[in-house]
């Protein structure tokens, strides 16, 4: 064993090389920028025409090793909204657009000259959202309105080349919204004032790096706060509506979170309420694809009453009274999965894609009992024909049966905690970056040691789904607990 003086005198060494090696990793690698501050506001004119304006502001400051040409954005709600103004801003002077061909999302903006290495400069984003009938995306009313968690507010991203940074927004940034002042507003963030103007109000919220997907939800609503078994749940209504019926559903969804809540982390931190909103245009409300699994999870297949418009809202159609829980449930599940929180959320293939109406089949479970599991996994081997051939393509409808019932199967296969633990530590490790298939299958290795690659090869790359899966929920006396305990291969 070394003397204790040359054993301090070595790890007083290594611990120098360390705070050296850290120290140089402070310096820039690559190109890249930072945001110094950033202020988003939010104006509403409920004229005959409604419109929302968003104005968007950056102090941006090059932090990086190079001077850069240009700026890779995504720009508000071209995706989702029908917009008849933009206008881009470098220090007031007006930028070109460019389209970028390999990401058609992205549009990198044409800077003037050459941003300088610690030259700071000021961006200004402007859009102009209307509403339209007979058009696709998103639509408000003179009375109300909502922008979700992605795809209205402008998202820099990092720059291109080698360790490029930038896009992140600061620690600290205000979101202002400017409304009729007889609306109610929720927003993301904390609110840290509220001033009226004559007939309007402004809100102001703070938002932090949790924050860092906004959303606003306005409008003349009429709020009830329901108790339930399991929480609270606060309701928006455009005009008065059946307490009993909002009780019932309210307390189905609230049970539904606290499954979620056990199977996949708890989503926030914050113990918000559920709040569940009425839609202010019904027929673009809703843009989420989850209605697909709708016939697995046994509602009527195509509909979709439900849009998850932040981790703590819904926006659904009352309409027809209110919603059942396989018609919701998918669109709150969303919360827990990704939406808001990773990029291309909305994109994933197969089996992923399945993965919100799994944990709708999990609520379902919860309130409904055990009986619920074997009856919605029959109803999904139904779909798929007992005698298949490889040399033949599965249809659509086979690959989602399919993908749906994987995730029983890995319950079933590798037990309920380490389901849990696996999912759990997939959506902490990728918050903000997005999943695929391989962080799935890594999760569940490192999480079970076991080959599970082969497992989901097994299931996926082969036709029909494994006759001893198909046998043990076909099996009249197939027993409802088996996501309690492991099932060995």
């Amino acid at each position: 064993m070394l003397p204790r003086p040359i054993l301090r005198l070595l790890i007083g060494s290594f611990l120098i090389v360390v705070c050296l090696w850290i120290a140089s990793c402070a310096a820039a690698l690559g190109p890249g920028y930072s945001i110094e501050k950033q202020e988003i506001r939010v104006q509403f004119d409920p004229g005959t025409d409604p419109r929302i304006l968003v104005d968007s502001d950056y102090q941006l400051r090059n932090t990086g090793n190079q001077p850069l040409a240009s700026l890779e954005v995504r720009l508000s709600g071209r995706r989702r909204f029908r917009i008849v103004e933009s206008r881009v801003t470098w220090d007031g002077a007006s930028l070109p657009e460019q389209n970028n061909p390999a990401i058609p999302r992205n549009t990198s903006l044409v800077l003037p000259e050459s941003w300088k290495v610690g030259a700071r400069h000021t961006l200004h984003l402007f859009a102009e959202f209307q509403s339209s009938a007979g058009e696709p995306g998103l639509r408000f009313a003179a009375d109300g309105f909502f922008l979700p968690s992605q795809g209205w507010a402008p998202e820099l991203l990092p720059s291109e080349g080698l360790f490029p940074t930038g896009g992140v927004p600061p620690d600290k940034w205000l979101l202002q919204v400017r409304v009729p002042a007889t609306f109610l507003v929720h927003t993301s963030g904390r609110s840290s004032k509220t001033s009226e103007h004559g007939s309007e109000i402004t809100v102001r919220s703070i938002q932090r790096p949790d924050d860092r997907y906004p959303f606003v939800i306005a409008g003349a609503y009429k709020q009830t706060l329901l108790d339930t078994a399991s929480g609270k749940v606060v309701v928006w209504t455009r005009g008065p509506e059946d307490a009993v019926r909002l009780q019932k559903s309210a307390g189905s969804l609230v049970e539904a979170i606290h499954t979620f809540d056990a199977t996949f982390g708890v989503r926030s931190h914050n113990a918000l309420p559920l709040r569940i909103v009425q839609c202010p245009v019904v027929p673009g409300c809703f843009t989420a694809s989850a209605s697909s699994y709708a016939d697995l999870l046994g509602s009527q297949s195509g509909a979709v009453s439900s849009e998850v418009a932040s981790t703590d809202t819904l926006m659904i159609d009352f309409s027809a009274g209110a919603p059942s829980l396989p018609a919701a449930a998918p669109a709150l599940a969303a919360s827990w999965l990704g939406y808001g929180q990773n990029p291309g959320y909305h994109e994933q293939k197969p089996p992923l894609s399945a993965l919100p109406a799994f944990a709708a089949a999990l609520g379902q479970e919860a309130i409904e009992g055990p009986s619920s599991r074997t009856e919605t996994i029959r109803r999904a081997l139904r779909m798929i024909p007992e005698s298949a051939t490889a040399r033949k393509t599965e249809s659509e409808t086979v690959l989602r049966a399919k993908s749906f019932l994987f995730f029983f199967a890995l319950q079933d296969r590798y037990g309920v905690e380490a389901f849990r633990r696996a999912i759990d530590h997939m959506l902490s490790a990728r918050r903000g970056r997005g999943f695929n298939l391989n962080d799935l299958i890594a999760a569940f290795e490192q999480e079970t040691h076991q080959n599970v690659a082969e497992f989901e090869r097994l299931w996926m790359k082969r036709p029909g789904v494994p006759q001893e899966f198909r046998t043990r929920y076909e099996n009249d006396s197939a027993s409802s607990t088996t996501t309690s305990k492991e099932i060995t291969p």
